[in-house]
């Protein structure tokens, strides 16, 4: 009889939560970094093992998950102990569990079985909600074990994980598999690998059009352009998926090669057919800047000629902070007045880099996010005698596509008191998750405390409510990183936020001159 063997070992990584945030962090792919892993073995034994052995606090009921396995002929056995990280109970509150279950006779199934018990630990120690959406997990693994046990293909398996992980609640506690996880990464050196295309959703129509193309990247080589539409991606359809998995599936190793079909956004107004495009892209390591700027020119109203500039922000990268610390002080010396921050759009990133940013802005020891963990403890994440690069007035543009560092961005300035929000509700992404590549080669996404904003206000599943409702076509918005100059300044004129902002910039200014 094959079994199976898995503890639970935690490791201490560098805390990021609690506490003061010195100028330059250490880049960490979110705050709260503790990790915990599965070490797998097995091995032949000749005697069958006991079918459950449970011991846990009084709590924890193991019951069900002696019913459940009573009736299993042939099972491995997974021994669980631990607890993970800086999330930890005392070690008097540790628990040692272990649960049959049946050994799949597919090679590929059973390795995704490990994977089953690998990422069911890392939850159970470490997802927000302890009730785990008022159910029992333990009985939630043994059932996926009966279930996974008669497939044949890892795919299959991995989509019963997919489903246990479901049952959470939670969108963004989700696994991917190794070939998904090659795909999703992005270095936070701010290189993307993949075919340099901006695509977003028609809020109109719900139709996937390009905005834009990086220029001499791979879909701008090929004729892509702005207005085509995205059908399909490797033979497949891309109805009913969001922005970001489609981003998934353009993403890869670079070297690798995608398929994708278009319609041609310029159509063809004589005969009224539309031209498909099919075209295989080569994926290319694109650097890609996060930082694009501009100065717009205006005559305040007493004639007073005046400058403003312009900052958008597309991710929150590694590189983010540094590059907006070098546009502003250029801007500076330039003799800009005022500012306005562009996050629309913004889905986050590395939420380090949006405290960085925070910090260009802010002074003292101010407050830049609070964090709640599943024991609801609140912690507060303030400045260490920051030094903002600038006290100009300052304008943030938000909208519905603004999300995570975006928000937590957002609120720094705006409950510190020194941005104006503009634009729309924010999309309500504020939880802290732990990403933790498995022994398999795929990677788990747990949900691991949430953020509230300096004034203690609720992000997630909630959003940053602007002052200033503004809500401007979001196809009209500037996608890829590409201002230059007067030219795009004078575009940006266009954009009925940017025109609220400049509004909101002069009140501001008024307002200080007549003080």
């Amino acid at each position: 009889m094959e079994m199976v063997e898995c503890s639970l070992a935690a490791s201490r990584a560098a805390r990021h939560v609690p506490g003061r945030v010195p100028r330059s962090p250490a880049p960490v792919l979110g705050v709260g970094a503790g990790r915990a892993r599965l070490r797998v073995r097995s091995e032949r034994r000749e005697q069958p093992p006991p079918v459950v052995r449970a011991s846990a606090p009084p709590e924890r009921d193991g019951g069900a998950l002696g019913k459940a396995a009573a009736g299993l002929a042939a099972a491995a056995v997974v021994s669980l102990t631990g607890f993970a990280g800086d999330l930890a109970p005392p070690p008097a509150l540790a628990e040692s569990l272990t649960v049959a279950f049946p050994v799949s006779k597919a090679r590929e199934v059973n390795r995704v079985q490990r994977t089953l018990v690998e990422a069911w630990g890392l939850i159970r120690e470490t997802f927000v909600d302890p009730t785990f959406n008022h159910q029992d997990w333990d009985q939630k693994l043994q059932q996926t074990m009966v279930e996974m046990f008669p497939l044949k293909s890892a795919d299959a398996a991995y989509g019963k994980i997919s489903g246990m992980v479901s049952t959470l609640g939670d969108p963004f506690t989700r696994i991917i598999t190794p070939k998904e996880y090659q795909s999703f990464r992005i270095g936070s050196d701010g290189n993307l690998q993949g075919v340099g295309i901006f695509i977003n959703r028609d809020p109109a129509s719900g139709r996937l059009l390009v905005m834009n193309c990086i220029e001499g990247g791979p879909a701008d080589r090929a004729g892509i352009r702005e207005g085509d539409e995205l059908v399909e991606i490797n033979g497949n359809s891309v109805l009913g998926l969001d922005v970001e998995a489609v981003a998934q599936r353009l993403r890869g190793r670079a070297g690798t090669t995608v398929e994708v079909k278009l319609l041609d956004g310029t159509g063809n107004e004589r005969s009224g057919r539309i031209k498909q495009k099919e075209v295989q892209l080569s994926r290319e390591v694109i650097n890609l800047s996060p930082l694009s700027t501009a100065i717009i020119s205006h005559r305040s109203g007493d004639g007073h000629e005046g400058k403003t500039g312009y900052v958008r922000l597309a991710a929150f990268s590694q590189t983010a902070a540094a590059e907006m610390g070098r546009a502003i002080k250029k801007m500076e010396d330039q003799g800009v007045q005022s500012y306005i921050l562009d996050l629309r759009n913004n889905p986050g990133g590395l939420v380090t880099a949006g405290l960085d940013v925070a910090q260009i802005w802010l002074d003292g020891d101010e407050t830049l996010v609070n964090t709640v963990d599943r024991e609801g403890n609140v912690q507060a994440i303030n400045m260490v005698q920051g030094q903002s690069l600038t006290h100009d007035p300052l304008v943030v543009l938000v909208n519905e596509e603004s999300a995570s560092a975006s928000e937590i961005l957002a609120g720094a300035l705006h409950d510190n008191g020194r941005a104006i929000l503009v634009g729309h509700k924010t999309f309500g992404k504020g939880r802290i998750q732990s990403v933790t590549e498995l022994d398999d080669g795929s990677a788990l996404f747990i949900t691991v405390a949430k953020y509230l904003s300096p004034a203690l206000h609720e992000i997630d599943h909630v959003g940053i409510q602007p002052d200033i409702q503004c809500t401007a076509d979001a196809l009209s918005l500037p996608r890829a990183p590409s201002l230059t100059g007067n030219n795009e300044a004078a575009s940006l004129e266009m954009d009925s936020c940017i025109m609220v902002a400049e509004q909101a910039l002069e009140i501001q200014q008024s307002k200080g001159s007549a003080s």
